[in-house]
């Protein structure tokens, strides 16, 4: 599922960590100040580079790449 030519940004990497917290898109964009587009664009990206369909298989692939890194 996941490229390797295809890095995660410092940014969609914040995302992803509000992700994983349960956050809407509008919950995470006050969070991280940010608008909520750009947290739809953010995600959007993260949907191509990790070749993920929704943004609960999204979440699902970046829960289980933490799970590796122990």
């Amino acid at each position: 599922m996941s490229r390797p030519h295809s890095a995660i940004s410092q940014a969609e990497r914040r995302i992803l960590e509000h992700l994983e917290l349960g956050l809407t898109n509008k919950d995470i964009a006050a969070a991280l100040v940010l608008s909520p587009r750009t947290v739809e664009s953010h995600i959007s990206t993260l949907l191509s580079k990790t070749g993920c369909r929704s943004r609960t298989q999204l979440l699902l692939w970046a829960l289980s790449r933490e799970s590796g890194k122990g």
